[in-house]
């Protein structure tokens, strides 16, 4: 990423995104905690990755984690796809991003006990993944090993991801 800010309106456009996806009774289970890089919260965010992530992520103009309700607002009880629909109001704001011209990169790699602690996240919230936004930067001021992973990665075939009936792959 290229270390270039993020407006408040840039960022809401890709949170206004993120609000259209569907969900499961409209819920809209997803929560996105973020810190701007110059902010006072961007250590806080920055701490809570892996350091092979914070290496790739230092550039970034903003970093969010991303929670989901576990129980549904209307009655209390398990809702069993919090996790499918945030997914899909990442989506929606990866598609946001890449019609901005924008880096949107989910992370797996981060400490989820210390992000639950360190930004409140209460027992009936999953925290689910991280993410690292910025305008794209040049690949070259990466460290080399990071280098050779800017590369676009290959697709399954369809024959590898569907089977008619029961799983028979």
């Amino acid at each position: 990423m290229s270390g270039e800010s993020l407006s408040d309106a840039q960022l809401n456009s890709l949170f206004e995104a993120a609000r259209w996806a569907p969900s499961t009774y409209n819920e809209q289970e997803w929560r996105f905690l973020y810190a701007h890089r110059d902010s006072e919260h961007w250590s806080t965010f920055f701490d809570l990755l892996m350091e092979a992530n914070q290496t790739w992520c230092e550039k970034a103009a903003v970093l969010v984690v991303v929670v989901s309700h576990k129980v549904f607002e209307r009655n209390g009880k398990p809702n069993p796809v919090h996790t499918f629909d945030a997914g899909a109001a990442f989506e929606n704001l990866c598609l946001q991003g890449a019609a901005m011209n924008l880096v949107v990169h989910g992370m797996a790699g981060f400490n989820r006990g210390n992000a639950r602690r360190e930004l409140n996240v209460p027992d009936d919230y999953e925290v689910e993944a991280m993410i690292a936004i910025g305008p794209p930067g040049d690949p070259a001021e990466l460290p080399e090993q990071l280098q050779e992973r800017e590369v676009p990665t290959g697709r399954k075939s369809i024959d590898e991801i569907r089977c008619e009936g029961p799983f028979s792959f």
